[in-house]
């Protein structure tokens, strides 16, 4: 048994039963809140469909430790929303915080945003008579994601596949139709590429997509992509996976073809830079070994969460969950397919949990 099949196994469990479940080994049973005691309750999150499977399943090994997560993958936009409007008690988000995401937040108190994992953005297709590994550059996935390459044997994905027998099929387009992070990512690629994408659509979590048809989630597009011959959509690898995608190898910032993996998106947030705030962005990295398409994803909540209406047996539960996420969770993620944060990132996220309070005190439990 490959591992793609064993991971496509794991994440097809989460599609089935709602959370994502991970192998017995004792990394991933043990939960360490690293220090902090809780009292048994819940925390309540929503936003991005690309991490939902890892919180999930964070959440499940918690369950142990009193800790019943309730999370609603809503996409990124409405998850900040949520946060922000105190019907969440924190937002999910692959994109950094936005100017206008942290007005809405400071009503209530300074945001934190938590780096927590990786997952590679993956253009993947599902074409009969094409079951090798594409190659494609920024330029060439906007041209089909703006209508203008209809065909799977269009001259300029021959170029950039030689020796491959690209069948003559119409190319069908599935993008997002709800506010996503994933689509900021892959947009944001786009645009790096493709001065018409960038003056015609740009990048951001919605766009007024030129062409093809809308679904929701990770999840939508990736059933609409499985059920046309001929469909080609951006979704998390490890969508891909359940659903036995192929997908592309991208060209780079250097100029090399890569290959989606653990240790290429990983590699996409190793030499970036990171602000002071944490917002960093992996997406078109120059770390020459990285996949392009790579995004980040954060858990933001508030430096102060109990002055921002958050009980104190919440926030040390809230505290717990980023805990373990950020210590035996990097293995649980590496499980579902997705990525651990370098080690110099991991530290800043560690301190940025280390540095959360309750009415001016440290959560320490």
């Amino acid at each position: 048994m490959t591992t793609r099949t064993v991971i496509a196994g794991l994440v097809a469990i989460l599609a089935a039963f709602g959370v994502a479940a991970c192998g017995s080994s004792k990394k991933t049973s043990s939960a360490s809140t690293g220090g902090v005691k809780v009292t048994s309750g819940t925390i309540n999150g929503a936003g991005s469909t690309l991490a939902a499977p890892v919180y999930q399943q964070w959440g499940s090994n918690l369950k142990s430790k009193g800790i019943t997560l309730n999370y609603a993958a809503v996409g990124s936009g409405a998850g900040v929303a949520q946060w922000t409007a105190g019907t969440a008690d924190f937002g999910a988000s692959d994109p950094s915080l936005q100017p206008a995401d942290k007005k809405a937040a400071e009503k209530k108190g300074a945001p934190v945003q938590i780096p927590t994992v990786l997952g590679a953005i993956t253009i993947s297709y599902n074409v009969s008579g094409l079951d090798k590994g594409l190659k494609l550059d920024g330029k060439t996935a906007a041209d089909i994601f703006l209508g203008k390459v209809k065909n799977w044997n269009d001259p300029e994905i021959k170029s950039l596949n030689a020796g491959i027998n690209l069948p003559s099929k119409p190319i069908q387009v599935v993008h997002r139709s709800d506010e996503s992070g994933t689509t900021k990512g892959f947009t944001t690629f786009l645009s790096a590429y493709s001065p018409e994408w960038k003056s015609k659509v740009g990048a951001d979590k919605t766009v007024k997509w030129p062409t093809g048809t809308g679904a929701k989630g990770n999840a939508g597009v990736a059933a609409a992509v499985k059920q046309a011959d001929g469909a080609v959509g951006y979704v998390e690898e490890a969508y891909a996976l359940q659903n036995n995608f192929t997908f592309a190898d991208v060209k780079n910032k250097s100029g090399k073809f890569v290959t989606p993996s653990l240790e290429s998106t990983t590699a996409a947030a190793d030499g970036v830079t990171i602000p002071a705030d944490l917002g960093y962005s992996a997406i078109d990295s120059p770390n020459a070994t990285a996949y392009p398409i790579a995004s980040q994803t954060f858990i933001d909540v508030y430096k102060d969460m109990c002055k921002a209406g958050i009980k104190q047996d919440a926030a040390q539960r809230i505290v717990a969950f980023l805990n373990y996420g950020l210590d035996g969770g990097q293995d649980v993620a590496k499980q579902l397919s997705y990525a651990p944060i370098p080690s110099g990132l991991l530290s800043k996220s560690k301190a940025a949990v280390k540095s959360l309070q309750c009415n001016g005190s440290p959560i320490t439990g």
